[in-house]
């Protein structure tokens, strides 16, 4: 009896990103955000505060603002999406909240590809973006030992002081 095989899909290698990475989420007007890659994590999380729902057209949608430079609240990014539906998400520290969750574009390595993102407050967090497994599922591979495979953000140059 012949032995079936399967036939061979040719396939580009997905690209390999660290534990660590800069973004783009364009339809939020986010150029940059240093977000966690975590694949022991199902679902995307964005910080974000002054979250209002509303209705536009008849479908439910959401404003809120964003800080997305780490450790800072200089800038403020206000954004609009549609609302996908509401998820109970359980955090880290084991409490459980009801999240809205928006649909909207990663860019990462040059790829774009669609996320679901849950909208919370991170404030307490180590980072204002969470990269969940199914976020990253199908699209990239994860090396937990390397950080910033996309490199990293030009910084803007310090002012000497005078003396």
């Amino acid at each position: 009896m012949a032995k079936r095989t399967r036939p061979q899909i040719d396939k580009a290698p997905l690209p390999v990103i660290g534990w660590r990475e800069w973004i783009a989420l364009p339809e939020l007007g986010i150029e940059q955000i240093k977000a966690k890659v975590d694949t022991g994590a199902r679902s995307s999380a964005l910080h974000a505060f002054d979250v209002e729902t509303f209705q536009r057209h008849g479908k439910e949608m959401v404003r809120f603002k964003v800080h997305p430079q780490q450790r800072s609240s200089k800038q403020t990014i206000v954004a609009e999406a549609e609302v996908l539906e509401y998820r109970s998400v359980r955090s880290s520290g084991g409490h459980q909240s009801r999240r809205p969750v928006i649909v909207t574009t990663v860019q990462l390595l040059g790829r774009t590809w669609q996320i679901e993102l849950t909208l919370a407050p991170r404030d307490e967090m180590g980072f204002r973006m969470l990269l969940g497994r199914e976020a990253t599922r199908r699209q990239v591979l994860v090396d937990p030992g390397r950080s910033y495979r996309n490199g990293r953000p030009a910084r803007p140059k310090r002012k000497k002081k005078r003396q």
